[in-house]
């Protein structure tokens, strides 16, 4: 059986919804961030990073969500969440997958933890200014390739899609929300749709607006 140790609306949230859609058993253990279990010294033996997620399988000790997002697509091929190896749609799946993980995910970090690069108020709402602005270029970006789609990776829903969605969540309180362009308005409510998905909200304790 699978443990998944995570935190509300965190980046454990893609391989969260991953695991309820292929129907593994799991248990889900919800780290609290103020008391700072993440830094404690049992969770730091399984990831030094502290942080979140980090999945166990077996003997296997797994961080870094897009890494967990493949695992578990491979695991259970029968589940469908990713194209087969070796093909065109499988080298699609690698890119957009990357692409969201080191270039958004990125500057989305930057844009919630100004703090660990800048000092200041001014300066730290300046950084923050910027990172938010490279994130609505991404978005529009991401929206002109939904243009037409269902799912971001060959015509299926699978774990693109799972990690597109949970960064568009963290986009809910920008000025420009991912929610009010023309695709991913669309996207984004038929992705909520699936059982997963809501599952995934409500072990999580999470509550509307879920994007």
């Amino acid at each position: 059986m699978y443990t998944l140790y995570a935190m509300p609306s965190s980046a454990a949230m893609a391989p969260h919804i991953l695991l309820r859609e292929i129907g593994a058993p799991f248990e889900l253990r919800m780290l609290d961030r103020q008391r700072g279990e993440h830094k404690e010294p049992g969770y730091l033996a399984l990831n030094p990073n502290g942080r979140v997620p980090t999945l166990l399988d077996g003997d296997l000790v797994l961080y870094e969500a897009a890494a967990i997002c493949l695992h578990l697509a491979d695991r259970h091929p029968d589940a469908g969440l990713a194209p087969a190896p070796g093909t065109p749609e499988r080298a699609d799946l690698y890119k957009w997958l990357v692409h969201l993980t080191n270039t958004v995910q990125a500057d989305m970090l930057l844009y919630f933890y100004p703090q660990r690069y800048v000092s200041g108020a001014e300066a730290e709402a300046a950084f923050k200014a910027g990172a938010e602005a490279r994130i609505a270029a991404h978005f529009d970006r991401l929206d002109q390739e939904l243009a037409g789609k269902d799912y971001l990776v060959g015509g299926r829903y699978g774990v693109a899609d799972a990690f597109l969605f949970m960064l568009a969540r963290w986009t809910r309180f920008m000025a420009r929300p991912a929610r009010g362009r023309v695709n991913f308005g669309p996207y984004l409510a038929r992705i909520l749709e699936r059982p997963a998905v809501r599952e995934s909200f409500a072990a999580e304790g999470l509550s509307d607006p879920y994007y």
